[in-house]
């Protein structure tokens, strides 16, 4: 009863005089919207079927809410591959540093598709602690894997990644070489690095 009294009193601020007002309202509107379908998208991560629960999970990338993330996380636990590895891009996309430990673990999963996309979603946290879980992949055989780490290590950023990188140059792979010097371009310098601030 009290949603709807709240969602009527929205609707009806939707004709505010003020446009901050009709923003906020259209806005909050959005959100309850969003919420009140988690629900029936927490039952489709259940028991839909495979193509059902990839929908839903990409659904849930547009909820603005912290429950968004427990069915997330439990997503990574499905027995389809495309099912954890679109979870985990969500989750990328998210950005919320609690998820972290439960990402990094698909940087081992049994399928290559999932690794890689663990990988590539770890580069939106600009969170240096993931450096050695990344660094760790540069000298494996699987060459998209490889890829990802080195995207996602240049998006970090971190100069502790600098040693890794640079043995990379010497890689057979011509495009891992390519991304390993595009990535040592953007690390920042060590202060002892730089004779400007070394005076």
């Amino acid at each position: 009863m009290m949603l709807k009294k709240r969602k009527e009193a929205l609707v009806a601020a939707l004709s505010d005089t003020e446009s901050d007002v009709r923003e906020a309202a259209a806005a909050a509107l959005e959100k309850l919207e969003s919420m009140q379908g988690l629900g029936a998208i927490a039952k489709i991560l259940k028991a839909g079927s495979r193509e059902q629960q990839i929908r839903a999970i990409y659904a849930l990338e547009k909820v603005a809410s912290s429950k968004a993330f427990s069915p997330l996380v439990a997503a990574l636990n499905a027995k389809e591959a495309d099912v954890r590895g679109a979870a985990l891009q969500v989750l990328g996309k998210k950005k919320n540093v609690k998820v972290l430990k439960y990402m990094v673990r698909h940087l081992k999963d049994p399928d290559p598709a999932v690794r890689v996309h663990a990988a590539e979603a770890l580069g939106n946290f600009s969170d240096r602690r993931l450096t050695p879980f990344l660094t760790a992949l540069l000298q494996g055989s699987d060459e998209e894997l490889v890829k990802s780490a080195v995207r996602s290590l240049a998006a970090i950023a971190d100069p502790a990644a600098e040693t890794d990188l640079l043995v990379l140059l010497n890689d057979p792979r011509p495009v891992l070489r390519a991304l390993a010097a595009e990535a040592l371009g953007v690390l920042p310098l060590d202060e002892t690095d730089d004779p400007a601030l070394s005076r």
